[in-house]
Formats: structure tokens, sequence, C-alpha cells
């Protein structure tokens, strides 16, 4: 186990909250779009229902991440201006120019925080988990608000085309507040980053014909849309998921038995089974959500943790293990004693 003694503070989590738009897609509503079923939806995937914000109507990812942030600091009892850093998770910014974390700050009425958007697909709240606890440590930020949000819903077709996409992916927004402590046993225990360049294809949403992959630009030379190999990244995720598990658990000097909960990136309930089976997960070890919300990227894991705080699942001295897994390809953790 790491030594608590050498952490210069210790970090606690002391709010967590989550939005989502107000329009909800079952799978018997994409049946009206898609050659698809409610039936077949299920097998495969575990998938019920899930969000899709509207931005005609306004629900940008912004507006989706104050939504969350705002509950997130209301649940922390915190004002926003005691906040010192905002990090916002997310493949769906508004803009390249300005960050939408920028942006964010100004909504809530958080001042002169510093703010910057984290690109890391499914992984990006679990990577930013890490970035925070780092910065907390060894900069002057005492507390920090880490949202992760996106609206992957824009990125696919809602035709029997897309569906392979379309039947996955809902909107949302959830993050955590962390807060400076003199408890030095709060805080991460240990985390595990990884990526895999080379299959950067498997997940990806060109903008220009030159981001295409080769093969791509021959048939489905469709931009600004996501293109998934499927079969890919399910190997790729039943990999991977055990292992960094396994990782981590071993890095920190524990078993599964010692960990209270494990927060995991939510893209299919068959990969979620696996590793259940894999460590003897009883189920109220391993929450799912995702015949609810199904992958809402990087508000995947922070949605989960809302879930079980709503429930009275969530109690200090807990041990809580995030684990992602997304488009880069990216995997990781961020084990915390909370």
């Amino acid at each position: 186990m790491p030594n608590h003694a050498d952490r210069q503070f210790g970090i606690e989590i002391v709010g967590i909250g989550a939005h989502t738009p107000d329009k909800m897609l079952t799978n018997k509503d994409l049946e009206g779009m898609m050659d698809t079923s409610d039936e077949w939806i299920q097998q495969r995937t575990g998938i019920k229902q899930r969000y899709k914000a509207d931005h005609e109507h306004g629900e940008t990812v912004l507006y989706l991440a104050k939504g969350a942030l705002e509950k997130t600091l209301a649940n922390a009892k915190m004002d926003p201006s005691e906040l010192d850093l905002v990090i916002l998770a997310t493949m769906s910014q508004e803009m390249t120019c300005p960050p939408t974390a920028c942006r964010l700050t100004a909504m809530v009425g958080a001042g002169n925080a510093g703010a910057f958007d984290f690109s890391a697909a499914c992984c990006g709240f679990v990577f930013a988990m890490n970035t925070a606890y780092g910065l907390m440590q060894t900069g002057p930020y005492k507390n920090v608000a880490v949202i992760g949000a996106d609206t992957l819903t824009q990125s696919v077709e809602f035709n029997t085309h897309g569906r392979a996409a379309a039947i996955l992916f809902g909107d949302a927004a959830a993050g955590v507040i962390l807060k400076r402590t003199e408890d030095k046993t709060k805080g991460l225990i240990a985390q595990a980053m990884h990526s895999d360049g080379t299959r950067w294809d498997d997940l990806y949403i060109p903008k220009t014909k030159y981001d295409l992959n080769e093969s791509d630009r021959e048939g489905n030379d469709q931009l600004c849309v996501l293109h998934m190999n499927g079969a890919g990244v399910f190997r790729f995720a039943v990999g991977t998921f055990p292992h960094v598990i396994g990782q981590t658990l071993e890095a920190a000097g524990i078993t599964a038995d010692d960990v209270d909960h494990f927060v995991c990136h939510q893209s299919n309930q068959r990969i979620l089974q696996a590793a259940k089976e894999r460590f003897g997960l009883p189920d109220e070890k391993l929450h799912v959500n995702i015949d609810r919300f199904g992958n809402t990227v990087a508000a995947s894991v922070p949605l989960v943790l809302n879930d079980l705080r709503e429930a009275g699942r969530i109690e200090r001295g807990q041990k809580v293990m995030f684990v992602g897994f997304g488009g880069g390809l990216t995997w990781g953790t961020s084990l915390w004693q909370i």
C-alpha cells in the first residue's frame, strides 16, 4: 500500500452531481428510425433507453456541463467562487477555441478559476481525476471541479446505416468536487493510464477528408460522423478491462475484495459482466446503469458514481476504483480512498 505519510495533502471528494437532457430515446423509439428492435439492442448491449440533447433548443455540452457543475457544487455546499480550477473532460467541446471549460466557469460564477478541456474520449473523466490529484498535490489548487460531459448523439446517424453507433450512445454530464484536507488517508491510492495509438481508427470522428483512414476513403467517407470498428473495440475492451483492474490492485497491494465499488465506464453490459466474473464481484460492487443512459462517453463513470450517491451507498473510508476504456485507444484507472 502507498505510504500516506508521503503525501503533502489528503484529497477528498466532497460533491457529486449529474445532469441529463430532457428528451429520452427508448429502443422502441429507435425502431421507428432504423431497422432494429428492442430485443436485439438489449441482447447485445443491455441498453433500454438513453438521453439525447436538443442542440437547436440550447442543450449543448456546455448547457449539460453547467447543470452538472451546479448540482455538484450544491451537493458539496460550496460557492462557485471557491473553485480554483475546473477541468472539463469531453470530446464534444463547443469549439476548438475557446475551451468550453472557460465558458463554463463564467456561466456558474467561478470568477478567474483556471479552466481547460481534457480530451481522452471515454477515459476522459478517469484520466482527469488522476491529473487533478497531481495538480492539487503540487500546485496551489485547493478546490477543483472535474466534470465529464459529452453529446455524442450529435455525431451519429439515427438511421439504418448508422445504427451500430446510434443504439449505443447517449448524452449527459456528471462530475465531482475535490477538496484538500489534512486527512492524508483520503485520495488517490493507485492509478494506470495507457494508450494504443496504432488503433486510432477503431473509433474516430474525421473532420476533413484527410482524416479518413485508407479503407474509409474508398467507401465510408462521411465526415463529422463517428466511425467505429465495433467488433474490434469490443475485443479490446474485454481484453484490457480486467487486465488494468488487476494491474491497479497489484500496485495498491490489495485484492478486489478490498474495493467497495468498481465505478466503470458503461459501454456494453457484456463487457461489465465479463469483469464481474473475472474477479468474482457481487452485483453490489459493480453498479450498472447502461440500461438507463447508454454510453455517455466522459460522463459515463461519474454518472455511475452519482447513482451510488443517490442510493446512499457512498460512505467515508470506502475504496472506489474508477475504470475507463475507449477511443485513442485509451484505458486506465483511478483508485481512491474516499
